[in-house]
């Protein structure tokens, strides 16, 4: 479906070639805002089939993509974010369905009422425009970016990492096949032909005006760079340095149920557990159970003194370990007092992103909810519940872990703004 990657690596004019990109996307971006909510749709349900249509495309392209990353090395959690298979393709084109069926959010009122002087002002959803998705190793976020962007009216400039670039470059060729089934410009999800990463830097200066925001998807030092450099505005999507905290009343069963799901479901998602916290009143009874489960499930721990003391398995946990985001089957793991104790661990320690209690006791659900100041906190559930398909948007462009604009899982609504429209009847102002 793609063409050879030497075609389209190390271009000799990068820079005139991304501000090209950016001045397409401008355009697109300009009729997409006003596509109506049935022609994004039918492109949607065109980018599905074609999904499904090409599955075998985009397994192939991803298993040389696969072969390159584990011939140089890579982890086996960074392999596994990185493969697609047929279950997860499936999940792909199920969640372009999801983003087809929820509600278009541009031109929706959200608040509207009358002055005294008879003006009546509506507060209405826009898009952004030209958003840049700067992502590292996951495919399928080039899908979950470019169909959010396309039901919110934006158009979208992709960047996905180097490890998947024939994967990304076959799920691109489906959602520019649904463009093109629509009538919408193909120009409207662009994904950036070359592995230069020069091209990253480019797109942190905002290419001359030609994007408004930009949304960094992957580690600590891509966001790190992305909010240090960038010249517009970012999505910062921080580390998942993510806990769960098991209070004394917690269900012991449903404990080491969420224990286990949370971390090892999937270690390399951002929604994994990287903290066990453990209420010393429950460590009698629960703690031993819960550390034995994650080690024989494949899990290192690496904990305090009391949790060395009930396995002689546990390695020593460093400060370091507290702040480190793992992305793999590791997981710290401390004895605190009580809830208190718990919550200033978290705020200490945390990444703002998903913290979870395990508990029975309805107050101190309460109080966790309440004073934990992350984007996403559960009461009996596991962290991994931190996606945006999980929440019924279909999709998702990440998880913000900032106060501005948008914080969670960044949905097609989130991909919004709005105006103030107001009319009058010929008041002037005295």
């Amino acid at each position: 479906m793609s063409a050879p990657l030497k075609a389209i690596d190390g271009n000799a004019d990068l820079p005139a070639l991304m501000t090209g990109l950016a001045a397409q996307a401008r355009a697109a971006a300009r009729v997409l805002a006003l596509a109506s909510p049935e022609q994004k749709n039918r492109a949607l349900e065109a980018i599905e089939r074609a999904i499904r249509a090409h599955a075998a495309d985009i397994l192939a392209a991803n298993a040389e993509d696969v072969a390159e990353v584990r011939n140089g090395g890579a982890t086996a959690a960074f392999i596994d974010r990185l493969t697609l298979t047929p279950a997860r393709i499936e999940a792909m084109a199920e969640g372009v369905a999801v983003v087809r069926g929820i509600a278009d959010p541009v031109g929706l009122v959200t608040e509207r009422w009358q002055r005294p002087n008879g003006m009546t002002i509506e507060r209405v959803r826009v898009p952004l425009g030209v958003v840049a998705v700067i992502f590292e190793s996951r495919p399928n976020v080039a899908a979950d970016a470019g169909v959010l962007c396309l039901k919110s009216g934006n158009a979208v400039i992709l960047r996905g990492g180097s490890d998947s670039f024939r994967s990304c470059r076959a799920i691109h060729d489906c959602l520019v096949q649904g463009l093109r089934e629509a009538g919408l410009p193909e120009a409207a999800i662009t994904l950036v032909p070359t592995r230069d990463r020069a091209a990253v830097g480019l797109l942190l200066t905002g290419l001359n005006g030609g994007v408004d925001v930009i949304v960094p998807r992957g580690g600590k030092s891509l966001v790190a760079r992305v909010e240090a450099e960038a010249r517009v505005p970012v999505f910062a999507h921080l580390e998942g340095v993510n806990h769960v905290y098991v209070d004394v009343s917690a269900n012991p069963d449903m404990a080491k149920a969420i224990v286990l799901n949370a971390k090892m479901r999937r270690p390399g998602v951002c929604g994994a557990t990287e903290t066990l916290l453990v209420d010393r009143a429950a460590a009698p009874a629960m703690l031993k159970p819960l550390v034995t489960m994650l080690i024989d499930a494949g899990c290192e721990v690496r904990g305090d003194d009391a949790v060395q003391r009930t396995d002689p398995r546990v390695k020593p946990a460093s400060e370091e370990d507290w702040d480190t985001e793992y992305e793999d089957a590791i997981i710290s793991a401390k004895v605190v007092d009580g809830l208190d104790a718990a919550i200033a661990h978290i705020q200490n320690h945390g990444s703002h992103h998903t913290d979870a209690i395990v508990t029975e006791d309805a107050d101190a659900a309460r109080k966790f909810l309440a004073e934990v100041d992350s984007a996403i906190v559960l009461h009996n559930a596991s962290t991994q519940f931190a996606d945006g398909g999980e929440f019924g948007f279909g999709a998702e462009i990440g998880i913000a872990t900032g106060k501005f604009h948008a914080r969670g899982p960044v949905g097609a609504e989130q991909l919004t703004s709005f105006k103030y429209r107001v009319h009058g009847t010929g008041q002037t102002r005295p």
